[in-house]
């Protein structure tokens, strides 16, 4: 075992760092980079393109993004901050680009088409969505003693208030619902709410928030024929159930030991580098080792509930707490949409999916959460 003989700063960053965190989400990328060369050649060579052609596409992305995880990991919570102000400016910038100039894909105007590739910049913008959230959460908490949420003084126009906030993110939220883009809608407003109930928002409004969105709900599937069309193929099984078909056969075909290069149902599963990527996971390797994956995944949730619950820092709390909120409604959101338990979402599994932005911001967020973690414990 290493030894801590002297104190430099790599040592430092080493021996305080959340190293199990850090391991989890290490093999969580290299499963992600080796089912990029597997499913990502079938989805190619299925477009005509080279085997490699999506693995090389990612190249720049794994390099920014694991420099990233690395590299901000080794900051304090001064710079985390400094750095979610300029990411969140860039995500709200692109933003808007999508309302006047959009880069159009399978119907959702939610791209921007930046040096041959194409950016999502709601997913450019979650980390530092997080952050800044977790700021403005800790400096309430700090101005305003008491329940932030009922305080009188906490929605006076001021610089640190309510109005702020939702000044600057409430706009934001309903670009990316007009895309559009309800699975992006649904987990910015799962990590608001968990992070607020963090917070202390009272229980009571739970049954208000429910009957809000129940009355989204039923707003969206009228007037958005997309939304409207993959609700009913979901309810119903009946319209365009191809990919979530093919999704199922996929994993029943890996059987519980992976069917290995018998594994032939996800070369017709128009998605199985993106958002259907464990699908052709569970008919590589099968079922037990699907699970395995499952358990890495709960594993990386874990240690971010544990960071959250075991900080000093109110910003740490909400940070480390929002973090997991939004990696564990991804995860779930992606799941479910695979095994046809909700209907398609177009979103990524973390880390594994093939999607430049969406690895990217997951990198710089766990790196964040990294950083202001081992400040937090040892400084």
């Amino acid at each position: 075992m290493l030894r801590r003989t002297e104190e430099s700063k790599l040592t430092s960053w080493y021996f305080e760092i959340d190293r199990r965190l850090l391991g989890a989400l290490l093999v969580l990328i290299v499963i992600g980079m080796f089912f990029m060369v597997s499913a990502g050649s079938v989805s190619a060579e299925r477009k005509g393109w080279e085997w490699y052609t999506f693995a090389v596409k990612m190249l720049p992305f794994y390099l920014v993004g694991i420099t990233s995880l690395f590299g901000v990991s080794m900051l304090n919570k001064k710079w985390v901050l400094g750095l979610s102000v300029p990411n969140v400016l860039l995500g709200l910038g692109l933003l808007l680009t999508t309302v006047v100039a959009p880069h159009v894909i399978n119907g959702s105007a939610r791209f921007v088409h930046i040096g041959g590739f194409n950016v999502m910049p709601a997913d450019i913008m979650k980390p530092g969505f997080v952050m800044l959230t977790a700021w403005f959460l800790a400096k309430m908490r700090e101005k305003y003693s008491g329940n932030i949420f009922m305080s009188r003084d906490a929605w006076r126009l001021s610089w640190i208030s309510w109005w702020s906030y939702l000044a600057v993110f409430l706009p934001a939220f309903f670009i990316i619902l007009r895309h559009p883009d309800i699975g992006t809608a649904i987990l910015y407003f799962a990590v608001v709410s968990g992070m607020f109930f963090m917070a202390g928002l009272p229980l009571f409004v739970i049954p208000i928030i429910l009957c809000g969105l129940s009355g989204l709900g039923v707003l969206l599937f009228f007037t958005f024929p997309h939304f409207h069309n993959r609700i009913v193929s979901w309810a119903t099984g009946t319209g365009d159930t191809f990919q979530v078909t093919q999704s199922i056969q996929s994993i029943q075909h890996g059987g519980l030991l992976g069917s290995g290069d018998d594994a032939f149902v996800k070369q017709s599963l128009p998605d199985a580098h993106t958002d259907f990527i464990f699908a052709a996971i569970a008919e590589d390797l099968g079922a037990i080792m699907a699970c395995v994956l499952l358990g890495l995944l709960l594993y990386v949730l874990k240690r971010l509930v544990t960071d959250a619950l075991s900080a000093r820092d109110n910003f740490v709390f909400y940070a480390a707490g929002g973090a997991a909120a939004l990696f564990g409604t991804q995860v779930c959101i992606n799941l479910m949409s695979t095994l046809h338990l909700f209907a398609p979402k177009g979103m990524t599994l973390p880390l594994i999916s093939y999607g430049g932005s969406s690895f990217v911001s997951f990198c710089l967020l766990f790196g964040m959460v990294l950083a202001i973690v081992r400040e937090d414990k040892w400084k």
